[in-house]
């Protein structure tokens, strides 16, 4: 008698899908791009730059992979194994190595190649990305890690903070 009342459920489950709106939304394409060189991350959503900010990536002996990766492993709340139990909180691991981006609380080294080849983020920024690749699933998320391990650009992308607020920009 179930398997009879089954279809009828899932009819009735898809009128009342159409009726609230239609099909669900769509995942957002989400592409992470990550500029050795610059020391910067600029995240764009659906081809759309949203977000440009300072990074650390590995330093001399401890490079961060060149590459193009799909996440496959989020942790809120980690720390390292391997690197006196640090904290990476807002962990977005993209290679078996471990190499992850995450937040970091050492913000005055952010923008220099500090780091034993994970990227760091400021812990705000860390947040709003592990946020947005959450909310559209790693599926939907590429990332590509390109640039020079050791020279740095001149010219830099603009930060969020100094588009927002363009006084401040000297002020680093």
């Amino acid at each position: 008698m179930l398997l009879t009342h089954r279809p009828t459920a899932a009819l009735f489950a898809a009128a009342l899908l159409l009726s609230l709106g239609g099909m669900p939304a769509r995942a957002a394409s989400v592409l992470i791009s990550i500029d050795k060189a610059a020391q910067r991350m600029t995240v764009a959503v659906d081809g759309q730059a949203r977000h440009t900010w300072k990074v650390s990536t590995g330093k001399a002996g401890y490079s961060t992979p060149s590459g193009t990766y799909k996440p496959f492993r989020l942790e809120r709340s980690h720390r390292s194994d391997e690197w006196d139990n640090a904290p990476m909180p807002h962990s977005i691991f993209f290679t078996e190595r471990g190499h992850a981006i995450h937040g970091s609380y050492n913000l005055r080294r952010l923008g220099t190649a500090v780091s034993h080849g994970c990227v760091r983020l400021a812990p705000g920024n860390a947040r709003k990305l592990f946020s947005l690749v959450q909310k559209e699933g790693l599926g939907n998320i590429t990332i590509v890690v390109a640039g020079n391990d050791l020279a740095l650009s001149e010219e830099l992308a603009p930060l969020d903070s100094e588009v927002k607020n363009p006084r401040r920009k000297g002020k680093r």
